[in-house]
């Protein structure tokens, strides 16, 4: 067994609100200044800069899993996490067909800048990745799978965008078992109101759209039986 330092919530300068300074190759090298292990990409319904940021964390010697923040139709962020490049790619091109056909206005929402493995800019993204899909809630975990990934609802705590704050409650026909809290310090009473979050593993990461909140020394750690993906996914899915 091993325990490793995380960050499994980054987003990329592929994100409208993601800093410019957010390229892969300078995510990965923050991370590994920071002393982080397994860092996970999450841009708002994308996985696009993926390629490059597993190029630069393969460079920094890190675990890194290719992921994509999904903003259900209820306007729920739910962090999907994938084995393989492959998978989240294929998952990339079913959500970007049920993301709604909003085009990006750069100078309210921020530009959306795709990179290349030599971290260069290659294009951007015309369509709103920050708008909500067709995709519901209820039909992640499903969908998660299909693609070999795993759901965690993120930010839990967060007075928008979560599951709590946009539902309300978490529907009693829910499957998932991992979540997210930024704030550990309200796990307690999060619990003691939604006690399905008992059979949970919770995770806190960053949420960072700039280089200088990526988490550092000192925070949470995770027991997986290796430095695997496979492992680390097997890890957060079990639980706790």
């Amino acid at each position: 067994m091993v325990d490793l330092t995380y960050d499994l919530h980054l987003h990329s300068c592929l994100s409208p609100c993601g800093d410019m300074e957010m390229t892969p190759a300078n995510i990965a090298g923050m991370a590994f200044v920071n002393g982080l292990e397994v860092v996970a990409l999450t841009d708002h319904n994308t996985a696009r800069n993926c390629p490059a940021f597993l190029k630069w964390t393969e460079h920094y010697g890190l675990v890194g899993i290719p992921g994509m923040e999904l903003c259900t139709a209820e306007e729920v962020h739910v962090l999907c996490l994938f084995p393989t490049l492959e998978d989240a790619l294929n998952f990339d091109r079913y959500v970007y067909q049920r993301l709604l056909p909003v085009d990006n206005r750069p100078e309210l929402f921020g530009e959306q800048v795709l990179m290349d493995g030599e971290d260069l800019p290659v294009g951007t993204e015309p369509r709103l990745l920050i708008s909500a899909t067709s995709i519901s809630f209820d039909q992640v975990y499903d969908l998660a799978e299909q693609y070999h990934g795993l759901m965690i609802p993120a930010h839990l705590d967060k007075s928008t965008t979560s599951l709590l704050s946009n539902l309300g409650f978490i529907p009693p026909d829910s499957r998932f078992t991992c979540a997210e809290v930024r704030d550990l310090s309200k796990l307690h009473r999060l619990r003691a109101e939604n006690p399905y979050l008992e059979g949970c593993r919770i995770v806190s990461s960053s949420d960072a759209h700039q280089l200088d909140a990526i988490r550092g020394p000192g925070g949470p750690t995770l027991l997986a039986e290796s430095r695997s993906v496979p492992d680390i996914l097997s890890a957060l899915a079990s639980p706790p």
